[in-house]
């Protein structure tokens, strides 16, 4: 006989992240739930597209860490509301953590939250948080086999975002066999080559979710 532990923590998950949903769509918000390891760039990431959208939309961000509030802090620092999870060793969010963050938010006031889940390729993909997208960063130190190794997390990617491209001449890093390997995976998603630090190739990437954030509005 064999007990599945997994599938009842799934349901309980979906159960509260259609609530979730409803919500967000009431109030009209887009949910971003970003995907990505450490190192990646996500903070850089959310910082530059803050930059690149806050003249037209009202923006908050939930950071989810496994301790410290070191990325909350960077984003409160550019006057954008931001909301930090902890989850004590857990390797993703769920929608019961991302729960207690929105109750603190004034949805009604906003338009984009963006949510940094915990630097992690595995678990995070099974996880439903009522989000509007999933979207990957990957960057070039990190190298261009990842697809291959962690197929599920770009398979659920509405799009990928390569970041750091610009150390492209300093790594090895294959961009055609990458981008092949995603095609393959997700024939639907774009991706989007920035650097995040610099502001390269921002403006494409921040278009993109721009549009998305239009549709529900």
């Amino acid at each position: 006989m064999q007990i599945d532990m997994k599938q009842p923590i799934l349901d309980k998950n979906d159960q509260l992240a259609a609530d979730l949903r409803k919500r967000f769509a009431e109030n009209h918000v887009f949910v971003l739930d970003l995907l990505a390891s450490p190192g990646s760039g996500k903070t850089s990431t959310i910082l530059a597209t803050i930059d690149a959208l806050r003249d037209e939309f009202n923006i908050a961000v939930i950071e989810g860490d496994i301790a410290s509030n070191v990325d909350a802090e960077k984003i409160k620092a550019q006057g954008i509301p931001a909301v930090q999870i902890n989850t004590g060793g857990a390797c993703h969010l769920e929608s019961a953590m991302l729960k207690r963050a929105v109750d603190v938010l004034d949805l009604e006031r906003l338009d984009l939250i963006i949510v940094e889940n915990v630097g992690n390729l595995v678990c995070p993909t099974d996880f439903d948080l009522g989000e509007n997208a999933k979207v990957m960063i990957l960057s070039v130190p990190e190298g261009d086999d990842k697809p291959l190794k962690y197929p599920g997390v770009f398979q659920v990617a509405e799009a990928v975002v390569l970041n750091k491209v610009d150390t492209m001449p300093v790594f090895n890093f294959d961009r055609e066999a990458f981008e092949s390997a995603v095609k393959q995976l997700n024939p639907t998603a774009p991706i989007f080559p920035i650097a995040a630090t610099k502001g390269e190739g921002v403006e494409e990437w921040a278009e993109w979710l721009a549009a998305r954030i239009r549709e529900i509005q």
